[in-house]
């Protein structure tokens, strides 16, 4: 746990940066779910209301060439590596102004540019893709790192524990973040999580850390020190980052998931509201005022609303690009 003491570590511009970013994420997945109930967005959306400590605090701790991958829940993770609302927003409507020319949607979402390797509708699917990106820098001597996104359900995969073995045996720059929120789609994750998950790296001689993914201090402190590690040729490290997801494991499961949360666990999470904490804290530091913190919440509400505007303006991709863009010298398509 971090303390306001902690505050040391980090500077004033990075922290106010750091809160910026977590409401930025907040005020995005709120505004998707509004749009979804209103039928605005194609397919499945899962939203990271709640969790946006865990994104902002491991991003911060890494530089602009490093990667990560992500997961179906991965919005967070791309805003707090930098990726921009307006072009989110219109992937996420299936717009060409999307980073995917809208055909990757809330799942599939890339970007090279700012190291962002893959979203993945697979469980456990960004894993593999992270590790090996990680032995791509190793092999070429570059001193990156890459982050690998995954939730608690994740962690049950196999491909998890294949990853962290070839991890550790090949000392790979590569940090294993598990976001556990508590539960896995609709079961509670200890009904099918033997342990702790932190401690699955222990066999395969990882280093291994359980941090509170509400604190964004704590967070970014904990992924510094695994990208020391890693830059050091120190190898692997696995991270348990324990939250909670605010919103159910997609919009709309209400139609068929029926209650399966205790209402007063979910007042208690949020009660824990990360971005409410880090706001007192900066506040109590001296390093904000509560009008500034105002509006920044306005700015950032502000350009989500703008982000949508940019979206509804956005044509949708010709079918003619469909085969378009499947490999990365492919400037015809296949045929």
């Amino acid at each position: 746990m971090a303390t306001q003491k902690d505050l040391d570590h980090i500077t004033k511009d990075d922290a106010l940066d750091m809160l910026r970013r977590m409401i930025r994420i907040r005020r995005f997945e709120e505004k998707l779910s509004v749009l979804f109930k209103r039928g605005k967005l194609p397919g499945f959306v899962h939203l990271y209301t709640g969790e946006e400590a865990i994104a902002v605090g491991a991003c911060s701790a890494l530089r602009d060439d490093d990667r990560i991958t992500s997961t179906h829940r991965g919005h967070g993770h791309l805003i707090a590596k930098g990726a921009l609302v307006n072009r989110m927003m219109a992937e996420l409507f299936g717009r060409v102004d999307g980073y995917c020319r809208g055909k990757g949607g809330s799942m599939h979402i890339v970007s090279f540019e700012l190291g962002i390797i893959g979203t993945n509708g697979i469980v456990g699917g960004g894993i593999p893709i992270g590790t090996g990106s990680a032995w791509a820098d190793s092999h070429l001597g570059r001193d990156n790192v890459t982050i690998v996104f995954f939730g608690d359900g994740a962690s049950n995969q196999g491909v998890f524990f294949e990853s962290m073995n070839i991890a550790s045996v090949w000392k790979l720059p590569v940090i294993f973040v598990c976001e556990n929120n508590g539960y896995t789609e609709w079961t509670p994750t200890a009904e099918l999580t033997a342990g702790n998950i932190v401690d699955r790296s222990a066999p395969m001689g990882i280093p291994g850390e359980a941090v509170d993914g509400n604190d964004v201090v704590a967070m970014r402190l904990a992924v510094e020190r695994a990208v020391s590690r890693a830059r050091a040729g120190d190898g692997p490290t696995l991270i348990e980052a324990r939250s909670y997801r605010w919103n159910g494991h997609n919009e709309g499961e209400e139609a068929f998931a029926g209650a399966y949360r205790p209402d007063a666990e979910q007042a208690e999470w949020r009660e824990r509201d990360p971005i409410v904490a880090f706001g007192e804290r900066l506040v109590s530091a001296g390093w904000m005022t509560r009008d500034e913190w105002d509006a920044v919440d306005a700015e950032e509400l502000s350009s989500v609303d703008a982000a949508v505007e940019f979206a509804e303006q956005s044509p949708f991709p010709d079918a003619d690009e469909a085969l378009l863009h499947l490999f990365a010298d492919d400037s015809e398509g296949v045929r």
